[in-house]
């Protein structure tokens, strides 16, 4: 692997960014430790799925018994232990096959975009070192810390490996680790908020944001402002100003712990049953995590038209309202808060809410591998899921972004999904607003690539042998939508392209697609 190290570092052009000459200066050879290998492997597998998603061709008659793959930027073959997560990647070069490690592996990735996009790539191959480097922080930080009791929260702390078809998931800005770790949901963090004044002619509110007033106590002619202590880290320099004429008051930390959820700048208060949601002006998979003002301003009529469609769709099925965001109108995007209804008022008796995506990913406690009866949990999981999703969109209009962060589902006494939750009211599209064929090539992407094939597969490893696709069909057969035929028959599916997204700078909404074969036609 050293001799391959070698002749892949002597292969790149000798006019480097700055960016090429840090990635020259990480270490080749592979961690002697535990914690370093771990990290490698779960930060090597959403890039390698990345990387055969987008860029990869299969190459028949490779040698070896193994499939291998030809990257055609560079005509590099390549192949990897397959499966959902991708593992122990290999370079044929000099006629044997070389084990690459993580460090090596962002090397090829990168000279293989260069040559097939034609352009440099910006600090990407920096994200995917800096997001290789907070797993491992995470690792480490995990291996001391006792996980929730509460198994709601351990699915939302549970994601070490995150968005699996992301180059770099758990990139957290490139900042130094004690900058980010103590706020992070996967070292099972929780933390007070920092409570702020605003003075009152210098609020700017919109909807119901009467829970942010029970936090705590503001001064006369102030009004409270809650605040996530890293977003205050990272805008200090822009607050000053406010804090040193007034219009900006510290008024020290809540007196309770909130708990981050899978989405890091979105916390839950679970005595209160509350979610709030905050900037933060970090990278964090394809965008700077900050509440826009424009996305701010059509919050309510999203949330509204959505909130309509549940209300329709019976107890079954629950959306988590974006009620109102509040913040200062001197920094505006920067102190955002958005005040999210919690879960109680919304669970069906005896109901225990699971993070989708921590379901896909695995927890201590998850119910995904303890089903005795493969068939009917994904029954009953599909039952939860797919008719709240199809229905909105066709009788109402309303597009979800059911992907697996978004989507929680609720489980019984013995495990069995009896309700799905969904949230996010930025991420939702309407039909008024776009074309229906759009929406549904969204909807289709969130809900059945990145959901469905996730927990599809999560089920068919913990149950060798178990074909999960004829439920899909049955269950997205039983709609009847104008677009379900043709998906049924479609040989392909639409598949978001988040390498060359980020590779070539595009803004993270605006979406591409690739073909993925749509194992619904079989």
């Amino acid at each position: 692997m050293v001799g391959y190290g070698a002749i892949l570092i002597a292969s790149w052009p000798l006019a480097k960014n700055a960016t090429e000459e840090r990635m020259d200066r990480v270490d080749l050879k592979p961690p002697a430790d535990p914690v370093g290998r771990r990290a490698d492997a779960y930060a090597a597998a959403p890039l390698l799925n990345c990387l055969l998603r987008e860029v990869a061709e299969p190459a028949p008659g490779a040698p070896g018994e193994r499939p291998a793959h030809r990257l055609p930027g560079t005509g590099r073959l390549l192949r990897v232990r397959l499966g959902r997560r991708p593992a122990d990647p290999e370079v044929y070069a000099a006629g044997a096959w070389h084990r690459i490690g993580h460090p090596e592996l962002v090397k090829l990735v990168a000279e293989e975009l260069r040559r097939h996009t034609g352009l440099p790539g910006g600090d990407l191959p920096a994200e995917m070192i800096d997001s290789r480097d907070a797993v491992a922080a995470l690792l480490a930080a995990r291996a001391r810390t006792t996980p929730p009791a509460d198994p709601y929260l351990r699915s939302e702390q549970s994601l070490i490996t995150g968005h699996p078809h992301h180059p770099a998931p758990k990139a957290r800005g490139g900042g130094p680790v004690a900058s980010w770790l103590p706020y992070a949901p996967e070292a099972h963090a929780r933390f007070p908020l920092v409570l702020l004044g605003v003075r009152e002619d210098q609020v700017a509110e919109e909807g119901d944001t009467r829970a942010l007033d029970a936090l705590g106590s503001a001064p006369p002619g102030y009004r409270l402002l809650p605040a996530h202590p890293w977003q205050l880290d990272l805008v200090a320099d822009t607050l000053a100003p406010a804090f040193a004429d007034g219009r900006l008051l510290r008024l020290g930390p809540t007196g309770f712990d909130t708990w981050p959820t899978a989405a890091v700048r979105t916390v839950y208060e679970p005595r209160r049953d509350l979610f709030l949601k905050f900037s933060l002006d970090v990278r964090i998979t394809n965008d700077i995590r900050r509440l826009w003002r424009h996305d701010l301003r059509r919050l309510r009529r999203t949330d509204t038209a959505t909130g309509r469609a549940f209300a329709a769709l019976g107890p079954s099925a629950a959306w988590l309202a974006d009620r109102g965001h509040r913040t200062a109108s001197f920094a505006y995007e920067e102190l955002a808060v958005v005040v999210r209804d919690g879960l109680r008022a919304h669970l069906v008796p005896g109901a225990v809410p699971l993070l989708a995506a921590g379901l896909a990913e695995g927890f201590d406690g998850s119910p995904l591998p303890a089903a005795a009866d493969p068939d009917a949990w994904w029954e009953a999981y599909l039952g939860q899921v797919v008719p709240p999703a199809l229905t909105a969109f066709d009788a109402h209009g309303v597009v979800l972004e059911a992907h697996l962060q978004n989507t929680l589902v609720a489980v019984d006494a013995a495990g069995t999904p009896v309700q799905a939750l969904f949230r996010d009211a930025e991420g939702v599209k309407l039909l008024a607003d776009v074309p229906r064929a759009a929406g549904w090539e969204r909807l289709v992407y969130c809900l059945v690539v990145n959901h469905l094939m996730e927990i599809a597969g999560a089920l068919a490893e913990r149950h060798p042998g178990y074909d999960p696709w004829p439920a899909v069909r049955r269950s997205l057969a039983r709609h009847d939508l104008p677009e379900i035929p043709a998906l049924l028959a479609s040989p392909t599916l639409p598949g978001k392209t988040n390498l060359l997204l980020r590779w070539t700078g595009a803004d993270g909404a605006d979406a591409r697609y690739l073909p993925l074969p749509n194992p619904l036609a079989a």
